[in-house]
Order: structure tokens, then C-alpha cells, then sequence
């Protein structure tokens, strides 16, 4: 008579790994350590940050006194011929020619009186650093949640190939004892071909599960740069804690007090308010006041007829001192067009503020439901475990004594591991949900990844123990 398989030993399929003898596997903080040093999001984050640093020094600059310097060195010469009287009447014909050399330098300061879109500049400089500042810390959390997911789907993945490959061994030995049976006439033929194609679609299932295994690392490499494969999993022993505060009502006030996206649309919002003032700013007048202090060295030889003559060397300085006015009064509709154009920007700014917050306000929900929801979800998915492995022990024992057919027990056989299948993968979308939860309130911090460090083991790769079993003598 078959022996079923128990519980405590497919549970060993994942429990392998958390042995002492396991090569060092990495955890979750330190994955995500690794991809924050590398993740092109991050540093894209990062460094539009620091661009946007810079509009606050940019908008102040252009307050403060502009001074500039010129200056400039000619070099000229002049002739021609006239004809001119002389003190006695003579006409007489005179050629002169005149050589020159001119340094002029200046020095000017403006100061701005009145500039609305100066002044307007000035107030958006620090929205756009605000916002940058949300966006670095948005890119930071949506990095955890990143991390998070593609840790959790590549043990998913591991279980689903350990669960499939497990069935395709069980199925095996199915098959084997079915043929024995078939050839001492205990069971008919079609029973063999029956465990025949259930073994030849574990074979076509794992190895769709091991691309969905390699596809599920790729997914992980893509932000932190470098191939993992060991990776540690949770404990049975994982904490299941309700949300705290546990109020689903505090959760949204929090999200929509909070919330990195969010925030982020009510400062563009902002950003697009002050854009109407900016641009209304060609319908302003202008003031500065200007100050200029500048001289002027002219050396200059002539001659007249071959002869020298007297020397027209000459220098000045000036200095002045004025307020210049300007007021636009016709652009060609252009700026009124503009003021327009900005009007619309906001107002699809507004649209674009409520959309969001609509979305983090069923984002904060559907997070807090599905923390709540998962924890029930693993406690069931558990039950359910231990119920299959007793329908399975009841199905084989059917089958021995012929009241089930061997598709029973394969079907049996099936439908535990895809319980504890999803029994692992409830315990990783209640680790997510928690992260997604924190992430739609605006308080995921890095420290969320700590917690779960005491609760998280080495285990082996599903490729090191096929190795290790294909290694082992059959018995």
C-alpha cells in the first residue's frame, strides 16, 4: 500500500532551506540596500532633486544687483582734401589726415524696483524645490515596494517550481506502482495511461515553471544590477499584525494629509496658479534704476598739406544715474494669449489634483482591506493545507481498496501543493499589502524592511535540491 505523503514532510519542501548548512542567502533590506545604490529611478529622482535645488539661488539672483563691465580699444585714421581761404583770400587746396587710437570702459549696475515675474519666480523657486523633495522621497518608497514585490514574486516562483517538481516526483511513483499493478492485473490499462499524462504535463509544467522562475530574477536584476538567486524566507512564525492604527478612516486622513503623489499634484496645482501670475506679467509695467561710471581716452595725431599740426587728444569720464520706466502697450495679443493658455494648464492641473486624490484615497483602502483580508486569508489557506492532506490520505486509502480512481488521488495530490502554493503566497501579499499600505499613508521608511529582518531564514535554491536529489541514490 502507497504511504501518503504528510503534511510535515511537503512542508519540508520550502523548510529545506532554512537549514544550517545553507550558503548565506540575502535578505530583503539587504536587496534593497543593493538596488538603492543602483536602481536608474532613484538616481533619476536624485538628480532632478538637485536640478531643482538650484531655482531657488536662480530666482533670487535675478533680485539682487546686476553689475556687468565693458569696454573697448579702436584704432582709426581719417584723410581728405578741401579748399579753404587763406587769411589774405588765396584759395589753396589743404590735405589732412588724422590718425586716432580710443579706450572707452564702463561700469554698470542695475537694480530691479519692479518685476512681477521676478517677484512671482521668487514664490514659485520654492514649490518646485518642494516638489522635488516629494519626488526623491516618492521614488524612495515606490523602491520598496519595487524591491518588495519582485523578492516576493522570485519565492513565489521558487515555491511554485518546488510544489510542481515535488508533484511531478509524486506522480512518478504513481505511474510506477500503477505499471506494477497493471502487469500483476490488479488494475486496467487505462489507469497507466491516466498517471502517463498527468506525469507528462508535470514535465510540461515545471519547466514553464522554471522560466517563470529565471523571468521573476531578471525582473529583480533589473533594478539592483546583479544577478540573486539565494534569497531568505519568511518564518512560520511571521507576525500577522492588524494596521495600526486600526481605523480605516485614519488610514485615508493620513494618506490624504501625506500621501508623496499626492502632495506632489497640489504643489503643481500651485505651481500652475503661479503660472497665470507670471504670464499676466506683460501687462505690467517695469522699474530699474541704473547707474553707469565710465571714461574715455582719445589720442589722436594729424597732419595737414605733410605738415604736422596741433595734437586733438581729448579725455571725459561719465557718470549717471537713472530709473528706467517701461509698460508694454501692445504685444499683438500675444501675452493676453498666453495668460489664457496658462488658465487651461491649471485648470487641467485641478482635474489632474482630484483625479489623484480620488486614487489614493481607493489605493488606502484597497491596501488596509487587503492587510485585513490576508491575515484571515493565511489562517484559511493554512486549514486548508491540513484538510488536503487529509483528503488525500482518504482518497490513496479509497484507491488501495478500489472505491477511487488514480485520477482521484492525482487530482488529490494536485490540489495539495497548490494549497501550500498559496498558503506561501498569502504570507508574501500580506507582507506587500502591509508596504502598499504605508506607501498610499506617506510613512514607509526603510525601518519597515528591519522588522521583518529577525523573521526572515536562509534557504536553499529549488535548483540545489533537484541537484541534491538527482544526486541521492533511488531507493
Amino acid at each position: 500500500m502507497r504511504k501518503a505523503i504528510s503534511f510535515r514532510v511537503l512542508a519540508a519542501i520550502a523548510a529545506l532551506t532554512s537549514l544550517p548548512g545553507t550558503a548565506m542567502a540575502s535578505s530583503l533590506l539587504e536587496i534593497y540596500q543593493q538596488a538603492l545604490q543602483s536602481d536608474p529611478l532613484v538616481h533619476e529622482a536624485e538628480a532632478r532633486r538637485l536640478a531643482s535645488l538650484e531655482a531657488a539661488p536662480q530666482a533670487r539672483g535675478v533680485l539682487l544687483p546686476q553689475i556687468s563691465a565693458s569696454g573697448d580699444w579702436t584704432s582709426s585714421e581719417s584723410s581728405g582734401t578741401s579748399i579753404d581761404a587763406d587769411a589774405m583770400g588765396n584759395f589753396g587746396s589743404f590735405s589732412a589726415i588724422t590718425d586716432s587710437e580710443t579706450t572707452r570702459w564702463q561700469f554698470t549696475l542695475r537694480q530691479t524696483l519692479f518685476r512681477w515675474d521676478q517677484i512671482v519666480g521668487l514664490r514659485q523657486a520654492d514649490k518646485v524645490v518642494a516638489r522635488a523633495e516629494a519626488d526623491r522621497e516618492a521614488a524612495q518608497q515606490d523602491l520598496i515596494v519595487r524591491v518588495t514585490q519582485r523578492y516576493f514574486d522570485i519565492l513565489a516562483a521558487e515555491d511554485r517550481l518546488r510544489a510542481i517538481h515535488a508533484n511531478r516526483t509524486a506522480i512518478a511513483r504513481q505511474l510506477e506502482q500503477a505499471k506494477q499493478r497493471f502487469d500483476v492485473g490488479l488494475i486496467a490499462i487505462t489507469a497507466v495511461q491516466e498517471s502517463q499524462a498527468a506525469y507528462d504535463q508535470s514535465v510540461a509544467d515545471e519547466i514553464g515553471a522554471k522560466r517563470q522562475l529565471a523571468t521573476a530574477r531578471e525582473f529583480l536584476r533589473e533594478i539592483t544590477g546583479d544577478h540573486v538567486t539565494a534569497l531568505s524566507a519568511p518564518t512560520e512564525d511571521l507576525p500577522l499584525r492588524a494596521p495600526d492604527p486600526a481605523v480605516e478612516t485614519q488610514w485615508i486622513d493620513l494618506a490624504m494629509d501625506q500621501n508623496l503623489a499626492l502632495v506632489a499634484a497640489r504643489l503643481d496645482e500651485r505651481l500652475a496658479r503661479d503660472e497665470i501670475s507670471f504670464r499676466r506679467n506683460g501687462h505690467y509695467p517695469t522699474i530699474d534704476l541704473v547707474a553707469t561710471n565710465g571714461e574715455q581716452d582719445v589720442n589722436a595725431d594729424r597732419s595737414i598739406n605733410g605738415l604736422p599740426a596741433l595734437p586733438a587728444d581729448s579725455d571725459g569720464s561719465n557718470d549717471s544715474i537713472s530709473i528706467q520706466f517701461n509698460i508694454p502697450l501692445f504685444a499683438g495679443g500675444v501675452t493676453s494669449s498666453r495668460v489664457r493658455e496658462a488658465v487651461y494648464l491649471h485648470r487641467a492641473s485641478r482635474e489632474n489634483l482630484q483625479r489623484v486624490a480620488r486614487a489614493t484615497e481607493r489605493q488606502t483602502r484597497d491596501a488596509y482591506l487587503g492587510v485585513i483580508s490576508e491575515i484571515s486569508r493565511v489562517q484559511a489557506l493554512k486549514q486548508a493545507v491540513q484538510s488536503s492532506q487529509t483528503a488525500l490520505e482518504a482518497t490513496q486509502a479509497g484507491f488501495d481498496v478500489g472505491t477511487r480512481t488514480i485520477v482521484d488521488v492525482l487530482n488529490s495530490q494536485f490540489a495539495l501543493y497548490q494549497a501550500i502554493t498559496n498558503y506561501y503566497q498569502s504570507r508574501y501579499d500580506y507582507i506587500l499589502n502591509v508596504m502598499r499600505l504605508k506607501q498610499a499613508a506617506g510613512t514607509l521608511q526603510v525601518q519597515d524592511l528591519e522588522v521583518l529582518e529577525p523573521y526572515l531564514v536562509n534557504r536553499k535554491t529549488p535548483e540545489q535540491e533537484i541537484a541534491e536529489e538527482a544526486s541521492q541514490p533511488s531507493t
